[in-house]
């Protein structure tokens, strides 16, 4: 698939600056924060959780960075993927970086609770759409998200996601997203979707 000027897809060497972006991007997150443990490694587990978001995408999604090296985007497939050795070793590396053994239940428990609001149908998930906290506001998440739309629109499947921070609310709801679900964790986790008109 063919991309706009300003977004390419990131290569495994743009790890650790994808992983550096969004660690930064989603550190006050209520959702992130609430799937790592919360002890004197908070930062480095959210960089774990980052590694591990990067990893999944970049073998069942895809993996978008701006050009200029300032945003990301994470897409997932879930109808693609897959549950292997390597799948396998990345849970393990998440739970013991960034979960704990601690958090386990809470973890799944969340994960279950997700899934059980999203469709059983190919989709687009839109895991994390990230720019660096100096370049917020400039546009650049916003040429993002249109062009996540564009590329879905190409696959005719819907993007789906979720979100903590009200305050995107409107900004996805901008762009065509409808909130059709949500779920309380001890803050609110709004679900939102994307179908193109056919």
């Amino acid at each position: 698939m063919k991309m706009r000027k300003d977004m390419r897809s990131a290569m495994r060497t743009d790890k650790p600056l994808v992983t550096d972006l969004l660690s930064a991007a989603f550190d006050d997150n209520l959702s992130v924060n609430y799937s790592v443990r919360q002890d004197d490694k908070r930062k480095q587990r959210i960089r774990a959780l980052m590694d591990y978001s990067f990893e999944v995408c970049y073998r069942f999604g895809k993996v978008w960075l701006s050009e200029d090296r300032k945003a990301c985007v994470l897409l997932l497939y879930p109808h693609q993927k897959k549950t292997d050795l390597k799948a396998i070793w990345l849970d393990l590396i998440l739970i013991v970086k960034a979960i704990g053994l601690g958090g386990i239940k809470k973890a799944v428990d969340r994960e279950a609770k997700i899934k059980s609001k999203q469709p059983n149908e190919p989709i687009v998930y839109l895991w994390f759409i990230g720019v660096a906290p100096l370049y917020q506001h400039q546009g650049t998440g916003s040429r993002l998200l249109k062009q996540v739309i564009a590329a879905a629109k190409l696959q005719n499947l819907p993007v789906f996601l979720e979100t903590s921070t009200e305050r995107n609310l409107p900004w996805y709801k901008r762009y065509g997203f409808n909130e059709y679900d949500s779920l309380e964790l001890g803050y609110t986790l709004h679900f939102l979707k994307y179908e193109h008109i056919k």
